[in-house]
């Protein structure tokens, strides 16, 4: 039996047409976290944030925040400076090129995606 809705052909040959939500399962992982991308969106419009700003930025518990902050320092998304002001600890996070560059391609390509398959559902 004939598939009824064959996928749409490409203009220029008689391969099939990438299914248009594939995408989504090749976006970056490591940046399309929800926790993750809370973060690194938190942080785009800063030089650079404290922990309790991102706290309250994100909702994340200090657990919670403190092992996507490590996931995202060894991936070199993010740098994180520590130290101590009298005796009271700080923390400061901020972006780096290469965390900068991928959350923004993260949301350009989102936004594509957006457009691509408005209506197609």
């Amino acid at each position: 039996m004939a598939d009824p809705d064959p996928l749409p052909q490409s203009e220029t040959d008689d391969a099939p047409a990438r299914p248009p939500f594939a995408s989504i399962a090749a976006l970056d992982r490591l940046v399309h976290d929800p926790s993750r991308l809370a973060i690194l969106s938190a942080l785009v419009d800063w030089a650079e944030a404290d922990f309790p700003y991102l706290l309250g930025a994100t909702g994340l518990t200090k657990g919670n925040m403190s092992s996507h902050l490590g996931k995202l320092e060894a991936a070199g998304l993010v740098q994180v400076s520590k130290g101590f002001k009298g005796k009271k600890p700080w923390t400061r996070i901020m972006l780096t090129r290469e965390g900068r560059a991928r959350i923004q391609a993260h949301w350009e390509e989102l936004e594509r995606i957006r457009r691509e398959t408005t209506g197609l559902a």
